[in-house]
């Protein structure tokens, strides 16, 4: 009971902290109030023997909590950008650090901008640029490398000053690889794809893509992501999706099924199969082949 109450008061300590962070990366206090608690629950399951910086660990907790929950918004968004991004009261606002944020001469119009950016931009951006927290950290939060997530955080850092977006090593590294997998779902090269997929990876699809009758919810493990795409995606096309490279599949010209990848140290990590409407309206997709 004295170690629960012990690390329950460290918590405490961290709170205002979290609170804020999670803020900046969601634009909304119910849902950063949400990710705080959630980080509470997964300190308490964990073994805090093996934790040398609580704050750190915490931090880059809640960094993985709101990543969920932004990629859960634009797969599925339910609300409109602006109510993400609420112009708060005092009597919104329940202690000193969230009013610093508000009080920000650009908080507001940040979060309206922060709205722009792709989940791992906006998190590499708000962790390193706002809260000073190493790109190594946030590697693994992301799923890419140091290098990569300092170029998410620099391409997010473009958007915020209003410069134009220039090209990076990453992006054209992720072309090639999905290019590849592309050619090699076609010509049904199993052994191709289990190569470019990474032993853990994932392949998700949301509830518009399961209810066309394509897909299940979700599908783990190189071998089984491969067997679902080895001799398909003949309809799909590489793309740009949201300035990475993805595929989409179309119907006059239309975007009906967006695949968005996640490559990490040059394998595919993460596969998300995405038809909601809201989220096609909201999505940037520029075809990269005719």
């Amino acid at each position: 009971m004295q170690e629960d109450n012990w690390l329950a008061a460290r918590f405490e300590e961290n709170r205002h902290h979290l609170r804020a962070v999670a803020y900046r990366m969601l634009g909304s206090q119910q849902e950063a109030e949400d990710a705080v608690q959630e980080s509470w629950i997964r300190l308490s399951r964990s073994d805090t023997g093996s934790i040398d910086n609580l704050g750190g660990w915490l931090t880059t907790v809640v960094g993985r909590i709101c990543l969920d929950m932004l990629r859960l918004r634009r797969g599925r968004p339910e609300q409109a950008v602006g109510e993400h991004s609420p112009a708060l009261t005092d009597h919104d606002v329940p202690d000193p650090e969230l009013e610093a944020v508000q009080a920000d001469s650009v908080g507001l119009a940040l979060l309206v901008v922060l709205e722009t950016l792709t989940p791992a931009e906006r998190l590499a951006f708000v962790l390193h640029d706002m809260f000073a927290v190493p790109f190594d950290d946030i590697a693994p939060i992301v799923g890419r490398s140091p290098a990569a997530a300092r170029q998410l955080a620099s391409r997010a850092r473009r958007r915020v000053q209003g410069a134009p977006e220039v090209p990076d090593t990453d992006s054209t590294r992720q072309r090639e690889i999905v290019g590849a997998f592309l050619a090699a779902s076609r010509g049904g090269d199993f052994e191709a794809l289990l190569e470019m997929l990474d032993p853990g990876v994932v392949l998700r699809a949301d509830d518009t893509v399961v209810a066309m009758g394509g897909a299940v919810a979700m599908v783990r493990g190189a071998a089984a992501v491969a067997e679902t795409f080895s001799g398909r995606a003949k309809a799909a096309k590489l793309a740009l999706v949201d300035g990475l490279a993805g595929l989409v599949w179309a119907h006059r010209g239309e975007p009906q099924v967006v695949f968005a990848f996640t490559v990490t140290d040059g394998r595919i990590t993460a596969i998300q199969l995405l038809a909601d409407a809201e989220y096609l309206r909201e999505v940037e997709v520029t075809a990269l082949e005719a």
